[in-house]
């Protein structure tokens, strides 16, 4: 009977300490994940710029990277890069990464034509990392301020400017074309050549589309003028009148017409009559003319009693 009490009590003492090492080992647990997640904050100071937030870069001083997974040149720097982000809090800096396959638009806005780019930002002036890429370098190139020697990016190159923000939205673009065809052909099995097709349909929609919006938006900025004749708007004008002044105006123009049509006649008869008339007076000249030879002939020769006989 005791060996049975004394059974009877031990299992209770095992549940109560086997229930007392298992919250143990959770709570031990759980501390040592919190530890790891603060040792790793601790020691990766590199911040993960994306679309999200990169206008933090415009304001105090940057060290940004541009890189790729599958890039070796990337994966070779990647230690020294950390080394140098540890150092950023004593440098007064902030160290940036940006992975490309995932934040296509902020590769477009930098421009980055290849791996991996580094850039210097202070205060939204950016600047191209151009020499090695050792910690070593690095370094001096922020103590020494070897960037203040480099001609930064012009305005209409900024990353902040709108044209390259159409770039960065060019860039995104392309990126989503490129998951549209790859939907089509691996998802919904349409040969390669199909998919250019609907593509080539969809953008000719598109221009006819805008074209058209582009029109109407012309159309109601500047509108064109009607044209009309002088005398349809000579006749728009009459109308406002009663119909009386409109009788006597056409009696007027009429009259009017008349009367030029008759100095027209009285001025062609004149030049008729003087056409006529030019012949006749030249006869009579002629006729003057001729008498007058006949008396100078008819004239009687001189007589004895003249100054010349004596």
């Amino acid at each position: 009977m005791r060996a049975g009490n004394m059974a009877g009590q031990k299992r209770p003492l095992q549940l109560k300490l086997l229930r007392n090492m298992i919250r143990f080992g959770y709570v031990l647990t759980v501390l040592t994940v919190q530890l790891q997640n603060v040792s790793a904050q601790a020691e990766s100071s590199v911040l993960t710029v994306a679309d999200s937030n990169w206008t933090l870069i415009l304001e105090g001083e940057w060290m940004l990277k541009f890189y790729a997974p599958w890039c070796p040149a990337c994966q070779h720097i990647q230690a020294d890069w950390e080394a140098f982000a540890k150092l950023s809090h004593n440098l007064g800096i902030s160290v940036g990464n940006v992975d490309v396959t995932q934040q296509p638009g902020l590769s477009g806005r930098f421009l980055v034509t290849s791996l991996p780019t580094i850039f210097h930002a202070k205060d939204g002036s950016f600047r191209r990392y151009m020499s090695s890429r050792t910690i070593e370098d690095i370094q001096a190139y922020i103590v020494q301020k070897k960037w203040d020697a480099v001609e930064p990016l012009p305005g209409w190159k900024s990353p902040s400017s709108i044209l390259m923000s159409g770039m960065a939205g060019l860039f995104r673009l392309s990126v989503w074309i490129r998951q549209i065809h790859t939907y089509l052909t691996n998802s919904l099995g349409i040969p390669s050549w199909g998919s250019y097709v609907i593509f080539a349909i969809v953008t000719l929609f598109l221009g006819l589309l805008l074209g058209l919006m582009l029109v109407l938006i012309a159309d109601c900025i500047c509108p064109s003028r009607p044209k009309y004749k002088g005398g349809k708007t000579v006749v728009l004008q009459k109308d406002e009148g009663s119909e009386d002044e409109l009788e006597d105006t056409l009696t007027e123009e009429k009259h009017a017409s008349d009367l030029d049509n008759d100095g027209e006649k009285v001025s062609g008869e004149e030049e008729f009559t003087e056409e006529e008339g030019s012949p006749g007076t030249e006869a009579a000249a002629g006729s003057d003319e001729r008498s007058t030879e006949t008396s100078v002939r008819k004239r009687k020769p001189p007589g004895p009693n003249s100054p010349k006989a004596t």
